[in-house]
């Protein structure tokens, strides 16, 4: 009974209390720690991202298409207005091949198995507004990590080529098809800090496109999804 009143009186203090706020100048000091270190508190960014430049350059996976394995080369430009607020132009060169599932497709069946449909992307590009609402800090132990999330929303091409006519043909026709494409470009990234200067990244690319059908009438929903890592600067 006792305990139950005591922490009906501590959380009426805490609702009651005075707010306190914190600015970003204010920091937490602890005598254990080295003398040159200082925690401070959650508020405070370390490295700012407003009114600078940045380039990034990396490359990853293409994590769509069940039939390819592929590979992404991208390279990003942009700028911050604010610590929240920015755009990006993106390029990327792709580069890809049947996968051992698409294989065993065409192997099926004593050698009489089907032709599987596959799209390879050969390049996409875009521009994007990001918003960056989150900063955050991860401690481990001996140093503390300062990392952004960063989300992004735009525009972009994209060209693939792929094997209609084959499919349509039965195996025949091996003539590649080139096409392109435009849509909706999003993005969903991390940036960790190495300094001011210097960070890593990493991305999930989305382009979602309309396509033709190959053996029905009418267009309908595609999407190529790249997941990345790149070195970026900002001055």
């Amino acid at each position: 009974m006792k305990s139950n009143l005591l922490a009906l009186v501590l959380l009426f203090s805490l609702l009651s209390s005075t707010k306190i706020f914190a600015s970003e100048k204010d920091i937490y000091e602890f005598s254990w720690l080295d003398p040159d270190k200082e925690v401070y508190v959650l508020q405070n960014r370390k490295f700012r991202k407003a009114n600078q430049l940045h380039l990034n350059v990396g490359g990853g996976i293409t994590t769509s298409g069940a039939f390819v394995d592929s590979m992404a080369f991208q390279g990003r430009a942009g700028y911050f207005m604010s610590e929240e607020l920015g755009f990006e132009g993106l390029y990327s060169k792709n580069s890809g091949k049947e996968n051992l599932t698409a294989q065993g497709v065409r192997s099926s069946g004593g050698g009489t198995g089907s032709t599987p449909f596959r799209r390879i992307v050969d390049s996409y590009m875009g521009a994007m507004v990001l918003w960056s609402p989150f900063y955050t800090k991860i401690n481990t132990f001996n140093s503390i990590i300062y990392m952004d999330w960063i989300f992004g929303l735009g525009y972009g091409q994209l060209k693939e080529k792929n094997n209609k006519s084959e499919v349509l043909t039965a195996g025949i026709d091996k003539v590649e098809t080139a096409e392109s494409h435009s849509g909706v470009m999003w993005e969903a990234g991390m940036m960790f800090y190495l300094n001011q200067n210097f960070n890593i990244r990493t991305d999930l690319t989305a382009l979602h496109y309309s396509a033709q059908n190959i053996k029905t009438s009418g267009s309908s929903l595609k999407s190529n999804f790249d997941a990345t890592v790149s070195l970026g600067c900002s001055f």
